[in-house]
């Protein structure tokens, strides 16, 4: 199945595909508050969006933020369709990032914040997890900063 994973770049259209992929995974790893911070994510702070699709359909999406004048390169709104977590889907998205990242001469940090619910994934792709905010993103959600090693 990995190898026919298309990585393309966000287009516009695919916003309502992604906002109803979030909504598969409330709450189980988003809240629904979250619904609102994507949204306009998507249509205000995205720098570099990707898309996965298997067979021309969208199944995921990531992206990467840029901080200290592009020193830093953060890790953004991860998002699979639970009907395809646990294929190496959301690992190809995140290492496809990562190599990008790498190649970006300025760039000297990669980190990632998620939550409590995502970041064992981050971690078993080379992140280390440096501190936790309790209930960050809404209740019972936490923040784990998490650096790239």
């Amino acid at each position: 199945m990995i190898n026919k994973i298309k990585i393309r770049e966000y287009d516009s259209t695919d916003k309502s595909k992604l906002i109803e992929i979030l909504r598969l995974n409330v709450p189980e790893y988003f809240d629904e508050t979250e619904i609102s911070d994507f949204s306009f994510y998507l249509d205000n702070k995205i720098e570099k969006y990707f898309v996965s699709e298997l067979n021309g359909e969208v199944v995921g999406s990531g992206g990467i933020n840029f901080e200290n004048d592009f020193k830093t390169g953060k890790i953004s709104w991860d998002l699979i369709n639970p009907k395809f977590q646990k294929f190496g889907i959301g690992s190809l998205l995140l290492k496809h990032r990562i190599k990008l990242l790498k190649s970006i001469n300025s760039i000297e940090l990669i980190s990632v914040r998620t939550s409590q619910f995502a970041y064992k994934f981050y971690e078993k792709n080379g992140f280390a997890l440096k501190e936790i905010h309790k209930d960050y993103w809404a209740k019972g959600f936490d923040m784990y900063q998490m650096i790239y090693e």
